[in-house]
């Protein structure tokens, strides 16, 4: 296990385009392809996550016919193959027989009996509930992912959602008996975990896992590159223009009462039917709402017939839940399946588009609160990685990240020059024709740091202010004020001081988005390479970010005498196998950050601009530069 290469398989990117990919991924050196939802889902479907048949490979991606010689090919090139599941949940669709037979549908989804109604996918209503924790069902959803991993053709899942389930450790120790030797779960670890958790929420360590497929690293970073000393600067400045001077966990409380009260208003009401004799104070529509929201963690992991985790109780006990253990098992199980839910629209799709003062800070499972992070912080997370998780994913881009990697290495950049930053933003926003100045400090964080064209900016406009739900949202668009939005956006990349900003910010954060690359490919775990982020690669938020990626382009690059630094990078860094070696974090002067992979591989990066990164330490065998370029070094002896 050395690397893995994430595919985002659809439309153009079956089994037979993944075969002829194989020769690329082993060239730049990763392990293992790392494949999205590969089982037959609903017809037209773009990324897999909305499954009708999880017992058979998807017909549009090539089948049985095309996977077998796919996974051949890798098995002769020496790669293993990563397959993400997803058990949580199938689409409601008359293709899923399960869903369209009505015996079949009783048994196997999480239907409300009063209301006939089923448990969503978040707020997504033909995504329903599966009822894992049946044996039938759990047989079924199981039976596929693990004929391919006993007949040799997949070494490792990815399991998405776990937080969904009804006992995400009964599945997954089914994952492990069933033999399947890696696995990890797309888990978000809050940041702040509540009282007596420490620095955040950990894994909990009797999970038979790999670990996390890896927001940790991609949020430390980002805030390992912002200048803390701009911080009340930046934050006056973000007040001042936009009005906004709320905290980003008042911005997420808001977030999730607001999702608990309206889009899962279902949800508390079947909540209550499942403590008919609980009292009334706590069971009203307000007062669930409030204790849904009131979590700092995605969920608790309360069992019947177990002591509660210590984890749990400090999270219950900070957000005054306590009587959580004494409620009934069905409503532990319904409250813990709807937290994640009403988190994940409450924060991810609302507050990290309300609460905009850094966008570089945005992103799934980070804390926009949290304006820098020191060295020392940063070397304790990847020593307890590697003591605990020495094989957990660690990722700088996946399909859910709100921005690429490289956009989020020049939003970090902007406080680097701080100074110009708030010259642009006081003359930009003074003519903004919007309303709501919190949508003008956003949309301009975008484009100065994405210039990717008018099309591609419009459709993220439309999205994120319809996340936003504040002048317009999905359930009631207000399609004239998107128009103006993006008519304003698209004047911005006609506007020269900003298009000068933007080519003037873009080599300041050069050598932050190598740093940014260095790290995530050598600090603990095992890295995550996103398809095409080996270059630098602009993108917002999906659908963006699984747009085609340019194959050819990237084959001639890797082949080439002078290949672009990045792919240059990725390459050595792959090439030292890293996995499991310890960890050894070295002082370094100020404004960088170094670090010995075993005895051998020594890492060094500029974390703020103007400064070297420090040499490695003298003594022993001599050193030589592995890779080497402004901002990041690497050496080997």
């Amino acid at each position: 296990m050395r690397a893995t290469y994430r595919l985002q398989l659809g439309p153009g990117l079956g089994f037979d385009e993944v075969r002829e990919l194989v020769p690329y991924v082993r060239e730049l050196g990763a392990s293992h392809l790392y494949l999205s939802p590969a089982f037959q889902a609903r017809a037209g479907s773009t990324h897999g996550y909305d499954v009708v048949d999880p017992t058979r490979l998807s017909d549009a991606l090539g089948g049985e016919r095309a996977f077998g010689p796919l996974a051949a090919a890798a098995r002769e090139a020496g790669l293993g193959i990563v397959l993400d599941v997803v058990p949580n949940h199938m689409a409601v669709d008359d293709a899923n027989r399960w869903w369209a037979d009505p015996a079949l549908r009783e048994r196997f989804f999480d239907l409300d009996p009063a209301t006939g109604g089923h448990r969503r996918f978040f707020d997504i209503d033909d995504l329903a509930g599966l009822r894992v924790e049946d044996p039938e069902v759990l047989e079924t959803v199981t039976r596929l992912p693990l004929s391919l991993v006993a007949d040799g053709l997949v070494d490792g899942l990815r399991v998405d959602h776990p937080d969904g389930l009804a006992d995400p450790a009964a599945y997954l120790a089914r994952l492990r008996e069933g033999g399947v030797p890696h696995v990890w779960v797309e888990k978000i670890l809050a940041p702040d975990a509540g009282a007596g958790a420490g620095r955040g929420e950990s894994l909990r360590a009797s999970w038979p896992v790999d670990g996390t497929t890896g927001y940790e690293l991609l949020d430390d970073v980002a805030a390992l590159l912002v200048d803390e000393t701009t911080e009340e600067r930046l934050t006056a400045l973000y007040a001042e223009l936009t009005g906004e001077t709320r905290t980003f966990a008042e911005v997420a409380r808001e977030g999730k009462l607001e999702q608990a009260r309206g889009a899962f208003a279902a949800e508390l009401e079947r909540l209550a039917r499942a403590w008919p004799d609980g009292p009334c104070e706590r069971l009203e529509p307000e007062a669930l709402a409030g204790a849904l929201s009131a979590l700092p963690v995605y969920r608790t992991y309360l069992r019947a017939g177990e002591e509660p985790h210590p984890d749990d109780l400090a999270a219950l006990r900070a957000a005054g839940l306590e009587w959580l253990l004494d409620a009934p098992e069905a409503f532990v199980t319904r409250f813990q399946q709807t937290t994640p839910a009403v988190t994940a629209k409450g924060v991810e799709d609302t507050a990290l588009y309300r609460y905009v003062r850094l966008l570089a800070l945005n992103d799934v499972g980070g804390d926009p609160g949290r304006f820098g992070l020191s060295a020392r912080a940063f070397h304790e997370a990847n020593a307890a990685r590697a003591e605990r998780w020495p094989t957990s994913m660690v990722a700088l881009q996946t399909h859910d990240a709100k921005r690429s990697a490289d956009v989020r290495a020049r939003l970090a950049a902007l406080t680097w020059i701080a100074d110009e930053w708030e010259a642009l933003a006081r003359s930009v926003l003074a003519r903004s024709p919007l309303t709501d100045h919190g949508e003008s400090w956003l949309f301009l964080q975008t484009v100065v740091a994405a210039p990717i064209g008018a099309q591609r900016l419009d459709a993220y406009v439309v999205k994120a202010l319809r996340e936003r739900k504040l002048t317009s949202s999905w359930t009631r668009p207000d399609e004239d004020h998107e128009a103006a939005a993006r008519a304003w956006v698209a004047g911005l990349l006609c506007d020269g001081d900003v298009l000068a900003f933007a080519r003037r910010l873009a080599a300041v954060a050069q050598p932050a988005a190598l740093a940014q690359k260095l790290l995530g490919l050598t600090v603990p775990g095992v890295p995550d390479v996103y398809q095409g982020d080996e270059v630098e690669l602009l993108a917002l938020v999906d659908p963006d970010n699984r747009r085609p990626v340019d194959w050819d382009g990237l084959r001639a690059a890797l082949r080439s005498p002078a290949p672009p630094p990045k792919l240059a990078l990725t390459r050595a860094a792959l090439a030292l196998e890293l996995v499991g070696l310890p960890y050894e974090p070295l002082d370094a002067p100020a404004g960088t950050l170094a670090f010995l992979r075993g005895d051998g591989v020594h890492v060094a990066v500029a974390v703020r601009p103007g400064v070297e990164p420090p040499a490695p330490p003298a003594g022993g065998a001599a050193w030589r530069t592995a890779f080497s370029a402004p901002g990041c070094a690497l050496s080997v002896r």
